[in-house]
């Protein structure tokens, strides 16, 4: 994916309620995470076609504010927390403090110069929020069925199935929602169908690619593994050779698509084969998992990027 470079850039440190901005003159504003901190900090933008805004990815905190100003017209830059804070170490700025911070994050990006965000369809940004609001669900679950295990008195175990239950029925809610937005809108439905013809790949988990990657079909194969965190970086350095190992992306992304893999090992002959052969090579079997995510996720790009249906001969596999 190209990107533009711009005259302006302003970073900003976004916390639960505040906003801190630092402008391309150096100069430095404090605004109320709201939507009259949002007004506030758009009267200061004057030249809206050569300025971006970058920020990090803060859990859900920037979300936003990244829509209000995608609406207004302004580039927006959601950045990586993690590549950020070694931009700041490599330029040595060790201490860290919200005003620090939004000066770092405009100094990276008019440094690395980050892809521009996209923007979000409404049906998109729906699918966001129900699928984030699943997940807290699940996990919810998950920590109370975990309780179940541990207790011995009879009434605490009512408690937690009664729980449980409550929680079950929040999430065949939410999961009745999802499916309904998917069947309004007729790019998603198709996105998720295209993904669930990959045999590992079932409906919870392509609604979470569909949900977590809106820029799924739009990169290249590199930048989605990358995206997700399952691209191998170089550890070399003189006549060293390290392990190439993963990190960062998108980790929810990562959770569903690692357990994806674990079946597509099984059942998905393409995936099998590609599995079985780096083994066989002496790649330890938690390498030629990661090897299989890459593949799985580079697979589904390619399919949805030129509208094809799922092939155990895609190139990528070879």
């Amino acid at each position: 994916m190209t990107n533009v470079s711009y005259t302006f850039n302003i970073g900003i440190d976004i916390s639960k309620k505040k906003l801190d901005v630092s402008f391309s003159d150096n100069k430095t504003a404090c605004y109320d995470n709201d939507l009259n901190g949002f007004k506030q900090l758009l009267k200061q933008i004057s030249d809206k076609g050569r300025t971006r805004v970058a920020m990090e990815a803060t859990g859900g905190y920037e979300r936003s504010l990244v829509q209000f100003l995608q609406e207004k017209g302004i580039a927006v830059s959601v950045v990586n927390a993690k590549r950020v804070r070694d931009y700041a170490k490599a330029l040595g700025k060790l201490a860290k403090t919200d005003k620090i911070d939004s000066h770092v994050i405009r100094l990276f990006t008019e440094a690395i110069n980050p892809n521009v965000t996209e923007q979000l369809s409404e049906s998109q940004q729906s699918l966001d929020s129900l699928t984030s609001r699943r997940n807290q669900l699940v996990k919810q679950r998950a920590i109370e069925k975990q309780h179940l295990e541990t207790v011995i008195n009879k009434e605490t175990k009512r408690s937690i199935n009664r729980t449980i239950k409550f929680l079950d029925k929040e999430i065949g809610i939410i999961e009745e929602k999802i499916n309904k937005l998917i069947d309004l809108d007729s790019n998603l439905k198709e996105k998720v169908n295209r993904l669930t013809t990959i045999k590992g790949i079932g409906p919870v988990v392509a609604v979470t690619i569909v949900s977590d990657i809106p820029e799924l079909g739009a990169l290249s194969n590199k930048e989605i593994s990358a995206l997700v965190g399952v691209a191998p970086f170089c550890r070399d350095s003189g006549g060293m050779r390290g392990k190439r190992t993963i990190w960062g992306g998108r980790s929810q992304v990562r959770s569903v698509l690692y357990m994806a893999t674990l079946s597509a090992v099984k059942y998905n002959p393409a995936i099998k084969v590609f599995y079985e052969r780096l083994v066989n090579k002496g790649k330890p079997k938690k390498t030629a998992l990661v090897a299989c995510m890459r593949k799985l996720i580079i697979v589904a790009n390619s399919m949805i990027r030129n509208n094809m249906e799922w092939n155990p001969h895609h190139g990528e596999l070879a």
